[in-house]
């Protein structure tokens, strides 16, 4: 279930906002210009269908929303508890970031939390499959996958290149990250 949880971001422990209605998560979001919504895809692959496979099932879904962003490639992300360098991997997305391109990942299985730090608010969102976020370039936020993730996302991307990352320096992410 996706859940969005906003805090101050002085105060970790006590939620101000709890939403776990999808509409109303993609409203709170676009009031901080993120986009969140779900996709209803007839076909699901199968946790560890090929590359090709769990593309060509949202094919539809990644030709409009690339064409819509200008987005020139997609690929799969699958992560779980024995993949290797997770655990380095993992230090290096609970630091507070940005990008210079939006930042847009679908989660196909699985779950995990992308935390953004907008405006002296901290939101936590929950995303789970059929999830799609949009984060903003120029968003502060990090992700965490959790010390034993499971899950596989379609990771849209402008810049060839793919994820890059310009860390702001700031520690706000080990008060919001209980398992860091």
């Amino acid at each position: 279930m996706s859940v969005l949880d906003v805090y101050a971001d002085n105060n970790p422990g006590t939620a101000i906002i709890h939403l776990t209605d999808p509409a109303r998560i993609a409203g709170e979001l676009a009031a901080i210009g993120v986009r969140f919504e779900r996709w209803d895809s007839p076909v699901v692959p199968p946790r560890d269908a090929p590359e090709a496979e769990v593309l060509a099932a949202y094919r539809p879904y990644l030709d409009q929303l690339m064409g819509e962003t200008g987005a020139g490639s997609a690929d799969v992300l699958r992560v779980g508890p024995d993949t290797e360098g997770w655990a380095q991997a993992r230090r290096k997305f609970l630091s507070e970031h940005v990008h210079s391109e939006d930042e847009v990942r679908f989660f196909v299985h699985g779950q995990g939390n992308f935390i953004l730090h907008v405006n002296d608010r901290v939101y936590n969102v929950c995303c789970t499959a059929r999830d799609l976020i949009s984060v903003p370039a120029g968003t502060p936020h990090w992700f965490d996958g959790g010390t034993t993730p499971d899950f596989v996302t379609l990771r849209i991307f402008t810049n060839t290149d793919g994820w890059i990352a310009q860390y702001t320096g700031s520690d706000i992410a080990a008060s919001f990250s209980p398992e860091a």
